[in-house]
Formats: C-alpha cells, structure tokens, sequence
C-alpha cells in the first residue's frame, strides 16, 4: 500500500507511520514543515509531492490537526478556533479533494483520524471538541461525494499516547482498564484497508471510552 499520512511527524503520527511501514506499507509522513494543509495550494503541493515519490497513491490518512489546549470558555478566543479548525477541518477537506483523482485511480481509501472529543462534549476543549465534530461529518459527506471510487472511513481513538505519568488516570476512563497504544489504531487502518465493503462510517477504538458516564478528561 502507498500511504499518505498527514500529522505524521507527531507523537502519534510518527509511531502510525513506523507500524504502517512493518506491515509492508510505504508511506509519507507529512508534517507542518511539509506545508499548511488548511491552505489548498500547500494541500495540493504536498499531495502531489507525496503521489509522485510513492508512484500513486492508495491511501490517506488525514491525522493532522491543532489546537488541542484545555481553556475556559471565557478564555477561548479567534485565533484558538482558526487553529482548531485550520489543520483539523479545513486541511482533511483540502488534502482529500487534493488527493481524490489519485485515490480514485487506484480504488482508494481514506481515513480521518477523527476524536471521541468529536462525540462528546468537552468543555475546556470547545474549538477541538467542535473541530473534530465537523471532520467526523466530512467522514460521511466525502463517502457519499466520492463513490463508488473512494471509500472514506474515519477512526476515533480515545485516550492513546498520552502523557507520561498520566497512564492510570487516563485508564480509568475505559473499560477495558488501560490506555490505547500507536498498535491499536495502526491495527484498525490495517483493517479498514481490507474492508472494501466499509465506507461512510467511525471505527471507535476508544476502550469503551465513550461509554463511559464519567467526567471528560478536562474537568
């Protein structure tokens, strides 16, 4: 498989990108020194930077994102929603549409890496809580606008790679009794590749974080 994998030079991304390449995977990892993703001609720039060093391209994978920073409402300000949504939002649609003629060529498939913040309402995180709201949207409105040639899933994790000396509390937020690893999410996009009847829909891989009737991990 020839991946695309934005935010691929975070914590998360960068060890996403490790497990795609063990499991036979070639993959460019894109980071913000690869280009404003938000922007459309940085998004296409490095869409077709990545299409021709990999030969084509079969999947996307859109993880990059921002302004993710705990703040009170009253403290939330413009230039905090024009990050959450820059990166988040704006630069999933960008590198999609960028990408799509591409993905279409090849009967392609691409993944959001969407939030259970997306699902939940969290109140110290309101402009990345509404940010990955709108990607998990696009996760269906780009399924319905590119088929039958490219399917769109999306992946909501919940707590994984977080911060050192964080790891028992954030556990305490699933069910399964311990936080997610880079393994869990590389494992649902490995599935979603070999799931060509699939589209249009969010693999939680949470540890029953969702379900959970507890406080958000802000409060």
């Amino acid at each position: 498989m020839r991946a695309l994998l934005t935010g691929g030079t975070g914590k998360l991304g960068s060890a996403l990108a490790e497990r795609l390449r063990e499991a036979g995977w070639t993959v460019v990892a894109a980071g913000r020194r690869d280009g404003d993703v938000s922007r459309p001609d940085e998004a296409r720039t490095l869409v077709e930077r990545a299409v021709a060093g990999l030969g084509g391209l079969d999947v996307l994978v859109n993880g990059a994102g921002g302004g993710f920073a705990p703040r009170p409402v009253a403290a939330v300000s413009e230039a905090d929603w024009d990050e959450a949504f820059g990166a988040t939002a704006k630069g999933s649609f960008f590198v999609t549409q960028a990408a799509a003629p591409h993905l279409a060529a090849s009967r392609g498939l691409v993944v959001m890496l969407e939030d259970v913040a997306g699902h939940q309402p969290w109140p110290s995180f309101a402009p990345h809580s509404a940010a990955k709201a709108a990607q998990a949207m696009l996760t269906k409105v780009l399924a319905r606008a590119l088929a039958p040639e490219v399917r769109v899933c999306g992946i909501a994790p919940g707590p994984v790679a977080v911060e050192p000396g964080s790891e028992e509390r954030r556990a305490a937020e699933t069910l399964v009794g311990r936080v997610g690893s880079p393994d869990d999410i590389a494992g649902a996009i490995l599935f979603l590749a070999g799931a060509g009847f699939v589209t249009g829909t969010t693999l939680v891989v949470d540890g029953g974080r969702l379900l959970q009737t507890g406080r958000p991990p802000d409060a």
